[in-house]
């Protein structure tokens, strides 16, 4: 079975990010029900050595977008983070994204397959010891395949699963399921 560039990334990354916008939407009826507001989910963190909620569902959208957007241009330059915002604008933020995403034709997509890029990506100095070792920009010897399924594709999962565990530490009753949305079928 041969796949390509547009099927394994856009389809990918539209599951997730209609995924996400469904738990934003239980977020927001969760809070409804419970009298919480859902803006209080928008500075949450798992840990005070992670980065917020608001964080996750931007980086979602620059490695969706923006990691196509690199493997079209050679160069990975999202714009920069927005920052807190109301959760109304969180869930304008996947919408946004999803929008672009569909946006893209296979054709399109297909066309930047198997080119060489040289892309600089913020990466730690000392990959064995990254979560102690400084960070600084480096460049790797990419092609578009090898930069979504290596770097963009596992940043977009990690901020997804970051997500998604913050809205289930506040106490939003999603699942599994919510998590993988929905499969994409033969029909």
């Amino acid at each position: 079975m041969t796949i390509s560039l547009f099927d394994l990334s856009v389809p990918t990354f539209l599951q997730t990010l209609r995924a996400v916008s469904g738990w934003l939407d239980r977020a927001a009826r969760h809070g409804a029900e419970t009298g919480t507001n859902p803006d209080d989910f928008v500075g949450a963190r798992l840990c005070p050595d992670m980065a917020p909620f608001h964080f996750q569902i931007e980086a979602l959208k620059n490695h969706a977008v923006w990691g196509l957007n690199a493997a079209k241009t050679g160069a990975f330059a999202p714009p920069p983070l927005v920052g807190e915002m109301p959760f109304a604008e969180l869930q304008s933020t996947i919408v946004q994204a999803v929008a672009a995403l569909e946006a893209l034709t296979p054709d399109e997509v297909n066309s930047w397959s198997g080119r060489n890029l040289d892309i600089e990506l913020f990466r730690p100095l000392d990959e064995e010891n990254a979560s102690t070792s400084s960070w600084a920009p480096r460049t790797f010897a990419l092609t578009p395949e090898t930069l979504l399924l290596t770097y963009s594709l596992p940043n977009f999962y990690f901020h997804a699963v970051t997500a998604y565990d913050i809205l289930r530490t506040q106490g939003v009753p999603i699942g599994k399921g919510d998590y993988e949305g929905r499969l994409r079928t033969r029909l």
